[in-house]
């Protein structure tokens, strides 16, 4: 593979002109193709195969033009102080918003509160219920307007109104901190190279890797249905491998430059030396990403495809826009050790030149390994305690900022009808198979009212057929509360026992309800994604590495990491700690997408500053030093660019915590702080001190795996050997 690279890099720098025109074709076409494209709809939380999901099918066959899954918007109503919504003023102005709403072109059914018995007890606070025949994001900007015109007509008129539910659903942004964790990024990147120029190479084949991709989900999201976060995902994590990635390479032309080799040379062995590691790193995350669509959730697999294609573009961007970028720099980009404008003038040195903090630190790991080890490990396990106390769930309009008008409606309708009015569970009896379905409806409704935490269940509500019926049940718990999903779970049960006397199928389903099947799918795929991916990948650092226990140490150092991560979200996001800092307005459950998220995400790139770091020591030791010694050149190489890196990487994944998507802003946070954990305390701390610890067994491989595994010659000796420079150095046999 080196030698394939290495000649890539070479063209591509000689044939600059013509790589350059190729990659802005593409980002032309793909933003030309983003343009014209409808807007992104909304990717649901559709599983094949869940009762919640089976219910919401079966009511589009029995009820149709129901629009099970088109938007609602709640406008809560409160009189104010001393008044009742019963009042007659109140009330007038209640009839003529309902008959406001009841206009749109959009609208399926208006509740009117006072036929609704939508009134709360004490006759303070009222509700009108607006179905909608598309889904939240897919509503015209004039039925929002409307909506928004409506509730302000009332307001006028001295009433407080908000507005709930998903009709006003937005696509999410991220804020002016994506910025700020761009341009931490350049700095960082001025400081690692001490020239403008060296540190705009990767800036700029980052965004224009980013571009391509961002733009080509763009432009596909309506036909392939990709949700609004795909893309945003996507730039998340294409910009932080793509700036490591070119990072990688630009250092390591650098140092072959400081080696003595001309320009062209030093980029063909930068991209198949540097280069391999890249390949291998990108193969780590985008198995990481694809293994998503194990899980079985639509969404879910298209973010990960998605991502996964702009990694894989990320790398392709390395291995030859890179290279060519360099051919047009020229001479402004310096030798490593050579000072740059920026830096001031090279000064002369009478003496050695002093090791670098890199060098320093990996000779004190490799004189106290056991001690680096103990403290590590006890650090990361303590930040992982959190994770003990995980509670999973999805985000309402209760986890919104109280400066939304969803969350305002969200509170006036707990304050007025209890917390489980914003949950309401959905039962569906299809009693088709049955001999007296009006008695199943009836005894189905009876076993209900019978269970713990019920509050109110409604009379049964027949389709024209009268062979299937719709029962609301609302709870006396908020929607994300465990009291919730055992009632859930409940019905559930009550329901079997149902089919077993009547054959007839009881099915709960709602949002609520879908959110739960959500986190049980969820859950129950977690462990057979970490056999997958893990295991993959595995296999795959075997073949880089040539070695069983630097592979089996780079997985247990990851399981480090993401627990110590995932510990660090709970503390933030469920316990409150440092919310206001990070712009938490409401704890609650973690999303309960995170920990399988996190697992794919915080592996691919844990595994990239791996390959980074610890193919510079494999590469030190096969042309014949002693372990430690290969630990400490790995380090004097590789330290200062890895932290380089993960600064970067933490930079611009922090940049999303600024985002009003609270899915995105608890992303960003646990991959920033994953990073954290794995850069500077595993692969910096815990990973020499383990080598240092193992020896010469680290490398140790059976001989008949040896023979048949393929060479991929990720340290390039095939390259040396082709021009010479081992000379008379020995190759050590691992």
């Amino acid at each position: 593979m080196a030698t394939f690279l290495y000649k890539l890099g070479r063209l591509s720098f000689r044939r600059r002109h013509f790589v350059a025109l190729i990659w802005v074709a593409l980002l032309t076409l793909a933003g030309v193709g983003a343009a014209s494209a409808p807007a992104a709809g909304n990717s649901s939380f559709s599983i094949p195969g869940t009762e919640a999901q089976k219910a919401f099918d079966l009511l589009e066959q029995r009820f149709p033009g129901t629009s099970a899954d088109g938007a609602t918007a709640r406008v809560v109503f409160k009189a104010p102080s001393g008044e009742k919504m019963t009042d007659p003023g109140n009330k007038a102005t209640v009839k003529e918003t309902v008959k406001e709403l009841s206009d749109g072109s959009e609208v399926t059914r208006v509740t009117d509160p006072y036929q609704a018995k939508a009134v709360s007890k004490d006759g303070t606070i009222a509700y009108a219920q607006v179905s909608y025949k598309v889904s939240g994001m897919e509503l015209d900007d004039a039925a929002k307007d409307a909506l928004k015109d409506s509730a302000e007509d009332a307001r006028e008129a001295g009433l407080t109104v908000e507005i709930g539910g998903d009709a006003l659903q937005a696509v999410p942004h991220t804020g002016s901190s994506e910025v700020i964790g761009i341009a931490v990024a350049a700095v960082v990147l001025v400081i690692t190279f001490g020239s403008l120029v060296a540190a705009g190479l990767p800036l700029l084949t980052a965004l224009i890797g980013v571009g391509i991709g961002v733009s080509a989900i763009t432009g596909l999201a309506s036909a392939l249905d990709l949700g609004s976060t795909t893309s945003i995902l996507a730039m998340m994590i294409g910009l932080a491998v793509g700036i490591d990635y070119a990072l990688f390479i630009v250092s390591r032309y650098r140092a072959e430059l400081a080696e003595g080799r001309e320009r062209e040379e030093a980029a063909g062995r930068a991209v198949g030396t540097a280069g391999s590691a890249v390949v291998f790193a990108g193969l780590t995350v985008v198995i990481a990403l694809v293994g998503l669509s194990v899980v079985n959730i639509p969404m879910l697999t298209k973010m990960g495809i998605a991502a996964a294609g702009t990694v894989a573009i990320a790398v392709l961007i390395a291995l030859t826009m890179v290279p060519a970028l360099l051919g047009y720099a020229g001479r402004r980009v310096k030798p490593m050790g050579e000072k740059g404008k920026l830096r001031g003038p090279a000064k002369k040195q009478d003496r050695p030149a002093k090791p670098n903090l890199g060098t320093r630190w990996a000779s004190f790991v490799v004189r106290r390994p056991l001690a680096v080890l103990l403290l590590g490990v006890i650090g990361l396990g303590a930040a992982a305690v959190p994770a003990a106390s995980l509670e999973l769930g999805l985000p309402d309009d209760g986890s919104q900022p109280t400066s939304t008008t969803q969350r305002r409606a969200y509170d006036l309708l707990s304050e007025g009808f209890g917390p489980g009015f914003n949950g309401p569970l959905l039962v569906v009896v299809d009693a088709k198979n049955s001999d007296d379905p009006k008695a199943v409806f009836t005894e189905t409704g009876d076993e209900i009212k019978a269970l713990k935490d019920v509050v109110t269940v409604t009379p049964a509500q027949p389709n024209k057929t009268g062979d299937t019926a719709t029962i609301t049940v609302i709870p006396g718990s908020q929607p994300s509360s465990v009291t919730t999903e055992n009632l859930v779970h409940g019905i559930r049960d009550a329901g079997a026992g149902i089919k077993a006397d009547t054959d007839a199928n009881v099915l709960v389903t709602g949002s609520t309800a879908m959110n739960i099947d959500v986190s049980e799918k969820l859950n129950d795929a977690l462990v057979p994604y970490l056999v997958l991916v893990v295991g993959l990948a595995f296999l795959l650092l075997i073949v880089v590495f040539r070695s069983i226990l630097v592979p089996l140490k780079a997985a247990l150092g990851f399981l480090l990491s993401v627990m110590a991560a995932l510990g660090a979200v709970v503390a933030v996001f469920q316990w409150g700690w440092l919310s206001g800092l990070m712009g938490v307005e409401q704890t609650g459950p973690v999303m309960s997408m995170m920990p399988i998220f996190m697992v794919g995400v915080v592996f691919g790139l844990a595994m990239d500053y791996e390959v980074f770091l610890v193919t510079r020591m494999r590469e030190a030791y096969v042309h014949g030093e002693k372990p430690a010694q290969a630990v400490v050149t790995g380090f004097r190489h590789g330290a200062r660019v890895v932290t380089a890196a993960a600064v970067i990487m933490m930079a611009v994944f922090a940049g999303f915590i600024g985002s009003s998507e609270s899915m995105v802003k608890m992303i960003g946070f646990g991959l920033a702080i994953a990073v954290f954990f794995d850069a500077f305390v595993v692969r910096m701390a815990i990973v020499p001190a383990v080598l240092a610890l193992l020896g010469r067994k680290a490398w140790w491989l059976p001989k008949w795996l040896d023979r048949a595994l393929p060479n991929v010659d990720v340290e390039g000796e095939g390259l040396r050997a082709a021009s010479g420079d081992d000379g008379d150095r020995e190759l050590v046999r691992v």
